[in-house]
């Protein structure tokens, strides 16, 4: 923002503003927690049911509205009262009475609490916006001590002293009003209000007095002392639209209405409070004020009234009848921020309506005031703005746009639509004038409240005032004006800065329509961007002058050229967006070709615009300097683009055509050749004289010569189809010549300058040996564009007929490149519209060629090919028989499969599949489709079946899994003649595992299949032959065997373990361990006679191994065995353990006896599980190995097995001793509570409310409450609390069941605390209350249960856990198991589901009992 001191001139207009244009002066300090102020309602005012809307404020429907002083009356919802946070505020002996002399507390404020919110900053918005607000001295005015401000057509101030001093708008001071003894008397001017025809002017004085001046005169027209209570400071003072009303504001929060009248030449003034501030204080006021031009809208006549107090926002109308129309609360705020309003006319679809923006903090709310056809106002919530500062002002400048200003003392200028931030100010130079010391009323003595006063210390209302469009602000010493800079001004003042490209992105916005808070841009859209465009061309001239000024002399060339590079593309941006192509093209070219690297940059900067063809129409010089520039630099794949999209007319063509080529730019060239000179067939015959030659010489092509071979295809394609080449479209009425052209051109039977040696036709033979199949599929999509004329038709078979002379008269093409021609013509030839002509016997010839059994390179390729040829509709050309041979004689399966299809012989395709050893494997899926796919009939599919079955061996050994799923989806009912089919043994064994082991991976149903037992044990048979290590595995996944024919196998083949598994699994287990035995034995047999006669250690592997199985066998089964049954078991294998050891000579220990004692060890460790531990230790004592006296060997066992009682000893008595101290607590507990007395609260029932001894005459029992309720019998019985559960009557307190409604579940931990355990629990865990104390109370029953009274004292004791007790989870387990008895959690039977403690998300287990809670 930029100082402007000698701005002598206030621009304003004829005075149409009031209180909104007002600039008072006064010290605003109030925050405060009570509520607004009560109405004194005259007798005539009628309060009716006016509603606002409540959609928009999401307000519920209520039966009865409430009235403004109900609602003005309201309580705080806050029980706390207010707490000062700074009790410096407000330490009035150290306060100047006038403290609104002193400068701006911006200084000072570092400490304040709205700092905190400047968490957040907005991005600069100086670089898109540019300097939004111009800033003035009003050097003329601020020669003044002043206090308090209003601006209209004239300036009043009032000063410190009493005086009012009124200056004209050229600043000259026209009267002076007022004396100093006056303001001796009533003290500083604390408030201002001129009226809307600027003849009025109304003081309010900081010891409460008011004055009405007349501003054409200067006489002193009222003095009004008696309007409002006296000790208070006026805060604001207010002219509403009618001149005869207006309204005041003062210290003690009051709002009084005051009625100016002239009766017989007396002037008198009627004061009519609207709102007291003994319930809450207003300290901010806001009538609505319309301009002329608006004096007629609807609303005018409500004449509203915007109030602010220190909790909520009212606004009434004052006429017809007082009236509320809306309250809105502002919700959480910091107590010592500011409350603001300010109206403002805007238009909101169409319509004007006045808009009402508050704010008290960092939110401000908008709201549109409307009014309806039935005559009813109604408020619409706008969109609000979230801020990270707190206000201290609010001001509209226009209806776009707002100022703000914040506790820091910078102002924000805010765009409201888009809420986007244009400019921050700071005008802490201004030394704003605070009205703290109103606020506070120091002046009468400080008799305002704590809130209002810390309100104060951020009140300025007095001194900022808006009129015309500009905002004054009152300092200590001066008066500062600000206002919108015009369009221009903030464009010049960015060039004053030097800020060109921020410059010309403003002005471009403001070309568009896209700036905000736009000043002096008027007439219809075209008007406005002329002119902004004529400025925006001034602008370009300085900035290219300026880029040739600041160009570094010397130093290096890139220096020069990344200065260039930042400051030309702006220049081409710009003119281009204003579509100034002849200044670009001539005063901006000529300007920056002074330099030669600003020339080569600005050449540079057109290629993207060309090549997006957002540039046409270049002039020939640029267009030549272009293209040199990028030659010279190299860069030819540049100037290729760029030429292409260029209009080259006007260049040399033949220098370009020769640059093009030499650089090898062929789209380039072929480009200038079509465009210059409408020249098509030119390129084409320079193309083909670089890549004819060395394809008819059967070299191999460079990539270079590929590439202009496959752009040659793609050109004549693009000819052909009326496309122009490399982008656009040939001009319609050259299309049938240029395609006549081309078709003449490449059935030339010579070329120019041709040689004696060359072939006929060389144009279509080059293009048949460079991409045989691209050229045909050119040929085929320009013959598909082909109309109907004879013409066509006549290049058609003319282009036919040379193809077929060229190919099938030569031996050097492929069978791929003949297969190509051949689909090609076949093609062409089965369009039901075709008119070419083809000799049958061509085809014969190439049918022949390509089934040439004499060579046998390119078998593939040439199936591959003859198979597209048939597909393609060559069919038709060929006797089928013959071809079937020849097809079968080449070994082409695919083209016999083709073939046979089409007869629907589908039983000989599967031959061709299993002939052909690439596709061999497919015949699986394909048997598959046809047997289970509807739509083949009956016959077909038998056929396939019996083929499939025939050749049932080869499809097994192909692949056994395959096959073995065909024949379990197809052929379950004869398995058993596949079977018999397959006489190969191993492929049988293959065939049976894919079939029967699901472990092969093949999903095929077992309970569909029902294959007999038999086939199984064939399968297991042949298993035992080959793979006899998997049997055992395989048996426990196959179901369907017999177990006698299967162990007779297994013993054929002596597989002892199958058969050991086979007899346990039949229940056979002696058996099965004698067999395991005699292993183990024939194992340690050949261990000892091979310790004895060799001297090498044979491993114990064998013997380990096998007795590990047969001890898993005795484990597996002692569980269902007797004791003698186990004896029978273990013994025996124990005996064969120590066997080996008793045959080793005592003298010369046997070499393994070591090992064997470790493995008879493991044998005593799994018996001892199952055998006595006495009848072990005498088997072993018996035994001679141990029993010669010495315990040494056995003692590593007896020591074991005395260790393991130990422990088990240790764990019981742990165990026990936990459980009796859990027990002893618990019941110590529990008999603490039901012996504990109840102490009621009162000596009355709570029902009756008698006192319970008048009424023991009727022998009524007394019941009283642990919660301290007494209550008669009786009267609990007709209120139904009573509870009937087993026979026995339980008691709920009616009041704290009442109380708790629904019965709350009482589980939290605060009422817990409290002790207010109720019988609301009655839905979970109830409470129930017995008598205790009277005689007549009643007994428990004689049942073994717990009686109600115990039951609440269990409770309470269960509630003393964290956790779940150890008794309650016992208790409840016993529950589990015992149906029958009393469940002590339960509730009635019409609670709700019981919930166990083990699904409480709190249970824990806990090994010690907690610490007792004392009450």
């Amino acid at each position: 923002m930029e100082n402007e001191p000698d701005h002598e001139n206030v621009e304003q207009s004829l005075c149409a503003k009031t209180s909104e244009e007002e600039l008072n002066k006064s010290f605003n300090l109030e925050a405060s927690l009570s509520k607004f102020s009560y109405i004194d309602m005259d007798k005539e005012l009628e309060f009716k049911n006016d509603l606002i809307d409540d959609k928009e404020f999401d307000i519920p429907q209520v039966d009865t509205p409430p009235t403004l002083e109900s609602i003005l009356n309201e309580t705080d919802d806050e029980d706390e009262s207010f707490i000062l946070e700074d009790p410096t505020l407000l330490n009035i002996d150290t306060i100047d009475s006038h403290s609104y002399d002193t400068s701006s507390v911006a200084s000072s404020d570092s400490g304040d609490r709205t700092n905190l919110k400047r968490k957040k900053k907005l991005p600069d918005s100086f670089s898109l916006h540019g300097s939004v607000m111009r800033h003035s001295l009003l050097k003329g005015i601020s020669a003044q001590i002043v206090s308090a401000a209003a601006v209209s057509s004239l300036i009043a101030v009032g000063t410190s002293h009493g005086l009012a001093l009124i200056f004209d708008q050229n600043q000259a001071l026209r009267l002076c009003l007022g004396s100093t003894s006056v303001g001796g008397q009533y003290g500083a001017i604390s408030a201002l209000s001129i009226n809307n025809d600027c003849s009025r002017l109304l003081c309010g004085f900081a010891k409460g007095q008011i004055t009405m001046w007349d501003l054409a005169s200067g006489k002193l027209l009222r003095s009004i002392t008696d309007a409002h209570p006296p000790g208070t400071a006026i805060l604001h003072i207010k002219f509403t639209d009618d001149p005869t009303l207006a309204i005041c504001n003062d210290s003690g929060g009051s709002v009084f209405e005051l009625t100016f009248k002239r009766v017989m030449g007396v002037r008198t003034c009627e004061s009519r409070c609207l709102f007291s501030g003994s319930k809450g204080e207003v300290c901010c006021i806001e009538p609505l004020h319309s301009k002329p031009e608006l004096k007629d809208h609807p609303i005018t006549q409500f004449s509203l009234l915007a109030m602010a107090s220190l909790t909520k926002i009212l606004v009434i109308g004052l006429k017809p009848s007082l009236k509320v129309w809306m309250t809105f609360p502002y919700g959480r705020m910091d107590p010592s921020s500011v409350p603001l309003l300010a109206w403002h006319f805007v238009a909101v679809q169409n319509y004007v309506n006045p808009m009402l923006a508050f704010c008290r903090g960092d939110v401000v709310h908008f709201l549109l005031v409307k009014r309806d056809e039935s005559g009813a106002i109604h408020v619409t919530k706008q969109k609000h703005l979230h801020l990270y500062y707190d206000l201290i002002n609010f001001t509209w400048i226009n209806s776009r746009t707002v100022v703000l200003l914040d506790s820091v003392e910078k102002l924000h200028v805010i765009d409201r639509q888009t809420q986007e931030e244009l400019e921050t100010v700071e005008i802490s130079e201004v030394q704003l004038v605070y009205n703290s010391s109103h606020f506070k009323s120091l002046a009468t003595g400080g008799n305002v409240s704590q809130a209002l006063a810390l309100v104060g210390e951020k009140a300025c209302y007095q001194s900022i005032s808006s009129y015309g469009g500009q905002i004054f602000y009152l300092g200590t010493k001066s008066v500062y004006v600000m206002m919108l800079r015009s369009w221009r001004e903030r464009v010049d003042h960015l060039l004053k800065q030097d800020c060109l490209t921020e410059a010309l992105a403003l002005a471009w916005s403001f070309h568009e329509g896209k700036a905000k808070a736009v000043v002096g841009l008027s007439g219809d859209a075209s008007k406005r961007k002329a002119i902004v465009a004529d400025r925006m061309v001034e602008i370009l001239f300085h900035y290219a002058d300026r880029a040739l000024k600041k160009c570094p002399d010397q130093g290096k060339i890139q220096v020069m050229e990344q200065h260039f590079q930042d400051m030309v593309p702006v220049i081409v941006d710009y003119c281009l967006l204003l579509q100034r192509k002849d200044l670009l093209f001539s005063q901006m070219y000529d300007k920056l070709s002074e330099n030669s690297v600003a020339k080569g940059v600005f050449l540079e900067c057109l290629e993207p615009y060309i090549l997006s063809d957002k540039l046409v129409g270049i002039t020939p010089q640029v267009m030549k300097d272009l293209i040199v520039h990028f030659q010279d630099k190299k860069l030819m794949e540049n100037v290729e683009a760029l030429i292409v999209h260029m209009d080259i007319t006007s260049l040399d063509i033949q220098q370009v055509v020769l640059m093009c080529w030499e650089n090898r730019l062929y789209d380039a060239m072929i480009y200038v050749y079509n465009r210059g000179m409408n020249e098509f067939i030119s390129p084409m015959e320079k193309l083909f004289r670089v890549i004819a030659p060395p394809l008819n010489a059967g070299k191999t092509l460079t990539d270079e010569q590929v590439v202009m071979g496959n752009k040659l295809l793609v050109y004549i394609s693009c000819c052909l189809a009326g496309r122009a080449y490399p982008l656009g479209d040939i001009p319609e009425d050259l299309v049938p010549l240029v395609k006549n052209q081309v078709f003449e051109f490449l059935i030339r039977l010579h070329s120019a300058e041709a040689s004696p040696e060359e072939e006929i036709y060389p144009y279509i033979r080059t293009l048949l040996h460079f991409d045989t199949r691209e050229f045909l599929n050119v040929l085929a999509l320009t013959f598909e564009d082909f109309k109907n004329d004879k013409q066509a038709v006549e290049y058609q078979q003319r282009i036919v007929d040379i193809l077929l002379k060229v190919m099938v008269e030569n031996s050097d093409f492929t069978p791929s490149q003949v297969g190509c021609l051949f689909t090609f013509l076949a093609r062409q030839l089965a369009k039901p519209d075709n008119t070419l002509f083809v000799n049958r016997t061509l085809f014969d010839q190439v049918l022949e060629f390509l089934c040439s059994p004499d060579d046998d390179s390119r078998h593939s390729e040439r199936q591959q090919v003859l198979l597209e040829l048939l597909q393609a509709g060559g069919i038709v050309q060929f006797e089928e028989s013959r071809l079937i041979r020849m097809a079968e004689k080449a070994e082409f399966y695919q083209i016999c499969e083709f073939m046979y299809e089409r007869e629907h012989q589908y039983d000989k395709i599967i031959d061709c599949y299993l002939r052909d050893p690439l596709r061999e494997e497919e015949v699986f899926n394909y048997i598959h489709n046809i047997l289970s796919i509807p739509g083949h009939s009956a016959e077909e599919k038998q056929s396939v079946w019996q083929k499939a079955m025939d050749h049932i061996e080869e499809l097994v050994s192909l692949k056994p899994c395959k096959a073995a799923e065909l024949v379990a989806t197809h052929f379950s009912g004869h398995i058993e003649t596949v079977i018999k089919k397959l006489q190969n043994q191993v492929l049988l064994f293959k065939f049976l595992r894919s079939l029967l082991d699901p472990r092969e991976g093949i999903h095929v149903n077992q309970e569909l299949l029902q294959i007999s037992p038999c086939i199984t044990e064939q399968f297991i048979e042949l298993l035992c032959q080959f793979n006899p290590t998997q049997v055992i595995e395989t048996l426990q996944v196959l179901e369907c065997y017999r177990l006698e024919e299967t162990i007779q196998i297994t013993q054929k083949y002596q597989l002892h373990e199958v058969t050991a598994y086979l007899l346990e699994k039949k229940g056979d287990i002696h058996g099965a361990f004698l067999i395991m035995l005699e292993r183990l034995q024939s194992k340690l047999q050949e261990v000892t006679h091979q310790g004895e006669n060799t001297k090498e250690d044979p491993s114990l592997k064998d013997v380990e191994d096998t007795m590990v199985e047969t001890i898993a066998l005795c484990q597996r089964n002692s569980h269902n065995l007797n004791q003698q049954q186990r004896e029978a078991l273990w013994f025996p294998l124990l005996e064969a353990m120590m066997a080996p050891q008793k045959l080793s000579s005592s003298a010369i220990p046997h070499l393994h006896s070591e090992a064997l004692k470790s493995l008879t060890m493991q044998v005593l460790n799994s018996m001892a599980a199952f055998i006595a531990l006495p009848s072990i230790l005498q088997r072993i004592l018996q035994d001679p190995v141990y029993g010669k006296g010495k315990l040494g060997e056995i003692q590593g066992l007896i020591l074991g097995m005395l260790d393991t009682f130990n422990y088990e000893q240790t764990l019981l008595e742990t165990t026990t001793s936990l459980l009796n101290q859990d027990l002893h607590w618990s019941l110590c507990n529990l008999r603490a509570s039901v012996t504990r007395g109840l102490n009621p609260k009162q000596d009355y029932c709570s029902i009756c409310l008698q006192q319970y001894k008048r009424r023991q005459e009727m022998a009524d029992e007394i019941i009283v409450f642990s919660c301290g309720h007494l209550y008669h019998s009786f009267c609990l019985q007709n209120k139904e609390c009573t509870v009937e559960f087993e026979g026995q009557t339980r008691w709920t307190c009616y009041k704290c069941s009442s109380s708790n409604k629904v019965g709350k579940l009482s589980e939290n931990s605060s009422e817990i605390k409290k002790g207010r355990i109720t019988p609301s629990q009655v839905k979970m865990s109830p409470s129930y209350h017995q008598s205790k104390g009277d005689p007549t109370a009643k007994k428990g029953t004689s049942e073994p249960v717990l009686d109600p009274q115990q039951i609440q004292a269990f409770d309470q004791l269960c509630r003393l856990y964290r956790g779940s007790s150890r008794l309650a989870l016992l208790t409840e387990l016993s529950q589990n198991r015992s149906s029958e008895s009393y469940r002590p959690f339960s509730g009635s039977q019409s609670a709700p589901a019981f919930n166990s403690i083990f699904q409480n998300e709190n249970f824990q287990l806990q090994l010690i009992p907690p610490p007792v809670t004392e009450d």
